[in-house]
Parts: C-alpha cells; sequence; structure tokens
C-alpha cells in the first residue's frame, strides 16, 4: 500500500501459519458481528489493505456472513500477482468475489470505502506514517465503516532460553524498534507505536476501540520462519547501529544453533485492533 515493500511471495508464505495461529479470533467475531449479511445480488464489501498474497483474506472471509465481495487493495503490483483465493468460502462455503486494486496510500480517496461492511489490513500499520494511519482513519469514519487491523508489530521479542548476561540481545531489540520508526524518503514510520497513534486517532473521533495480545509463539517446528525472522532482526538492528555488528553474528549462531536443536522458543509480539462507530 505504501511506497515501500519488504514482503515476498515467499516471505508471506513463510509466516502464513504463524499468521493465522496468531491473529484474534474474537476481534473477527466481533467484527462479524458489525456486519449485517448480503444477498447474492448485493454481497457485502469489504476492503484489504496492504493485500499482498490475500492472507488476510483467506483468514477471515470464512469467519465473517456472505455473501461477500473483496476489494483488495496493495500498491505492489508484483506481490498481487501471486494472490490466491481460489479456496476461499465464506461462512456458508458460497466461494467469494474479489476485485484487485493496485494503488499507493496516498491515491487512496476519502470515500473509497463508502458502502463497505469493513475494511481490513494485515501487518501493515507498523510502516505507515502518521499522516498515512490518519488518512485512513478518516476514509473508514468518513464511511463509518468498522475496521480491523491484524499483526501490527509492538516492539517486544522474548527468545528462550534467556542469555545471561542478555545486554547484547537488549541492545538488538532498542535498535531494531529505533529502525522500525526511521525515516526512509521523508516518511517517518510509526513502527511499534502504530497501534496506539490508530487508536488514539480513531478514540479521538467518538469511536469504539478494542485490541488484542497476537503474538507469534514459535518452536521447533517453525525453524525456517525463526532463521528468517532472526536474520531480518538482527539485520536491521546493525544497519540502525552499525557498532552492533561485532557481535551479531557470534549471537545469530548461537540462537541458530539452539532452533536446529529444536530448543529455541521465539514469541514475538504483535497487536490486533478493531475500531467501529458508537
Amino acid at each position: 500500500m505504501t511506497t515501500i515493500s519488504t514482503a515476498t511471495a515467499g516471505w508471506l508464505a513463510l509466516r502464513a501459519p504463524a499468521d493465522d495461529d496468531a491473529r484474534s479470533v474474537d476481534l473477527a467475531r466481533d467484527l462479524a458481528r458489525l456486519i449485517v449479511p448480503g444477498s447474492p445480488s448485493a454481497p457485502v464489501v469489504l476492503h484489504d489493505l496492504g493485500a499482498g498474497t490475500g492472507s488476510m483474506t483467506r483468514w477471515l472471509a470464512p469467519r465473517l456472513p456472505g455473501p461477500q465481495r473483496w476489494v483488495l487493495r496493495d500498491g505492489d503490483a508484483d506481490i498481487v500477482e501471486h494472490l490466491d483465493l481460489s479456496t476461499v468460502v465464506d461462512e456458508a462455503a458460497r466461494p467469494i468475489a474479489a476485485d484487485v486494486v493496485v494503488e499507493h496510500l496516498a491515491s487512496l480517496p476519502i470515500d473509497a470505502f463508502h458502502g463497505a461492511a469493513a475494511v481490513t489490513a494485515s501487518a501493515l500499520l507498523d510502516v505507515l506514517t502518521e499522516a498515512e494511519a490518519a488518512h485512513v482513519v478518516s476514509a473508514c469514519v468518513a464511511a463509518g465503516t468498522p475496521a480491523l487491523f491484524s499483526l501490527s508489530v509492538t516492539g517486544s521479542a522474548r527468545l528462550r532460553p534467556a542469555e545471561r548476561p542478555d545486554e547484547v540481545e537488549r541492545a538488538f531489540e532498542s535498535a531494531f524498534n529505533d529502525h522500525q520508526r526511521r525515516d526512509v524518503s521523508g516518511r517517518r514510520m510509526l513502527g511499534p507505536d502504530a497501534v496506539a497513534a490508530v487508536a488514539a486517532l480513531f478514540a479521538d473521533a467518538g469511536w469504539n476501540v478494542r485490541t488484542a495480545v497476537t503474538p507469534w509463539r514459535l518452536a521447533h517446528r517453525d525453524t525456517a520462519l525463526i532463521g528468517e525472522w532472526l536474520d531480518g532482526w538482527i539485520g536491521a538492528a546493525v544497519e540502525q547501529r552499525p557498532e552492533l555488528a561485532s557481535d551479531a553474528g557470534a549471537y545469530r549462531e548461537r540462537r541458530l544453533a539452539l532452533a536446529a536443536d529444536g530448543r529455541l522458543r521465539v514469541t514475538v509480539f504483535h497487536e490486533d485492533l478493531l475500531a467501529w462507530p458508537r
């Protein structure tokens, strides 16, 4: 949705099982109660921002009343080429319809969600700027459309067994969080502050807001994802603070060795947010 894309089809496929396990079923149920079911001639319309390969739609559509028509919006024309909704059905086992819109967030019309039943997004808020988040909130408020945003990074991660001392690990986490808030070509991303910022914007508009902690809980079956996540986590930290490079190699090897032995547990914290008008 933004002009920055760090996603690849391979990465999205690798993280999909952990994402699906983490998403808040309770907030999805709350959203379903806010939606009036459509009819075959007038299905409910839902917009997914930063749709990627369709993971949010694949997970959420079966939990919502139908029939449904999804508008899948993403600014990355390459990633949406991997979109796959071939097996997605609504709660009544009816195939859903979908339209793809390749569009950067800055071009999102303020009335884009008029008549929609809901707006969704996954792993998006933390890579938005404050202005972009405000634009999305304004479009939701203008349309009176409930919104469910899942899997926003909170900045916290826990690796077990813990290292003693843990100064190196804490330095990586701090540097990673600074990297998430970095300025890229004039865009300062919200990073770990995203959920709090978006919740405040909706609250200022007089809307109801609920949040849920939605962590990845990675173990021996997730060795490949742990390795990819760890490389990205350390790499971002070193990019932000190059002086950490001297510790990075040894730290990475210690953690990967534990993962290969099936002994490493990683919890990566996210948060989901549901907002709806009073």
